[in-house]
């Protein structure tokens, strides 16, 4: 890798996906930065996970019905601009740019 890489290897405390991981240390190798912190988790802020679970939430209440079956309304802006594939076509305007089929 070119001098400036930075490698993280989320598996550091189990070995690590990279042969020059260090446990919970942070090395530079050749200008390359390799990662191998252990405790990612408590440096998350809860906050925003709490709010991605909240944004799931309000995602699934208006794609799933009373009966607890899916409704894709593909009408609806949020789950138009949410679905990439519905019924073997592409739905997404960016994925169809993405992809040249525009």
């Amino acid at each position: 890798m070119k001098p400036g890489s930075v490698i993280i290897d989320l598996a550091a405390s189990t070995g690590g996906n990279c042969e020059l991981t260090e446990n919970g240390k942070n090395v530079v190798i050749n200008g390359v930065h390799i990662i191998g912190k252990t405790d990612y988790p408590s440096e998350m802020p809860s906050d925003a996970s709490k709010m991605f679970g909240c944004n799931l939430i309000n995602l699934l209440k208006i794609m799933v019905d009373k009966d607890a079956r899916l409704n894709l309304n593909l009408s609806d802006e949020i789950i138009n601009g949410t679905t990439a594939v519905h019924g073997k076509e592409y739905v997404s305007q960016r994925v169809k740019q993405l992809l040249n089929l525009l």
